[in-house]
């Protein structure tokens, strides 16, 4: 297949736009990994019309998968984990192509995990655990309890990332592989979830409860990328919070995560007068105390 592919993107190679070209070959005939495809092609390039462009090539039997990504929107896949598989397809790639070992040095990265990038990802995953745990929560004491099961479900996977993270390592898509290896406490706390023989709202209790702990004892980590950024400002509106560059990746889980965080005394509430009488802008600053 390899050599009937090869005009395709040998063409593309010759091009000064292309940053690296990639390989992935289905290995054996139940994998997914290649969504069903016996090879897919990954063509990195500096910049194009659209960040992904896919398309598929059929060839007797055979059929192949091409994606043109932007190099601006592999680096958002690699850092907000929007799309799993990358992680898997670049470490499983064969190269074909690599313009000044750009794909080399992004494999190396990706395996050594910088320190940066592992504080910005439990930064984002610790957010979504939050706002899963508030939101669940709220639908456990309104007694919706199977939507609050469903938010549980999603707080124990958000925990397991930020375990395997935590650790040094990229989540794969088998997380609570790594979870049961890394730290069995949370393997089993999702298995009590699911396996236990008690009622839903018995079981939502005692996860709630013990969600709570596991929140409180990863705290420091998980808040630690959004200090940072805060204590660049005396204080900040929320808007300039939404619109900063290092932290408009927690998109809508900013304002729980910021509420969090006050909750927590880690962040104070700075009231700023404005034009109208008993009305301020409700600022944020990081609290003092912990500089």
């Amino acid at each position: 297949m390899k050599d009937i592919l090869r005009p395709i993107y040998q063409e593309r190679a010759s091009q000064s736009n292309t940053l690296g070209v990639l390989m992935i070959e289905k290995k054996h005939k139940a994998s997914h990994t290649t969504d069903s495809f016996d090879v897919v092609l990954l063509i990195i390039v500096k910049e194009a019309d659209q960040p992904l462009l896919i398309k598929h090539y059929t060839y007797k039997d055979s059929k192949a998968s091409m994606h043109i990504l932007t190099e601006e929107r592999l680096k958002e896949w690699l850092l907000l984990g929007t799309n799993r598989k990358i992680f898997e397809w670049i470490h499983n790639a064969k190269i074909l192509f690599d313009r000044n070992e750009y794909m080399a040095n992004l494999k190396t990265e990706l395996r050594e995990f910088p320190f940066y990038g592992r504080k910005v990802k439990m930064g984002l995953e610790f957010s979504k655990l939050i706002r899963r745990y508030v939101d669940g929560k709220a639908l456990f004491e309104g007694k919706q309890f199977l939507d609050a099961y469903n938010h549980v479900v999603h707080s124990l996977h958000h925990l397991a990332r930020l375990a395997v993270i935590d650790n040094g390592l990229h989540p794969e898509l088998t997380v609570w592989h790594q979870v049961k290896q890394i730290e069995p406490e949370i393997f089993k706390l999702y298995e009590e979830l699911v396996n236990s023989e008690e009622s839903i709202e018995k079981r939502l209790e005692l996860l709630f409860l013990a969600n709570e702990f596991m929140i409180h004892s990863r705290t420091s980590l998980g808040a630690e990328h959004l200090l940072n950024v805060l204590q660049k400002k005396e204080y900040w509106y929320f808007n300039e919070i939404m619109n900063d560059e290092e932290l408009s990746p927690y998109s809508v889980d900013l304002a729980v995560f910021l509420e969090f965080s006050i909750e927590k005394g880690l962040v104070n509430v700075v009231n700023i007068e404005t034009k109208g009488q008993g009305i301020f802008h409700r600022c944020y600053q990081v609290n003092k105390k912990l500089s």
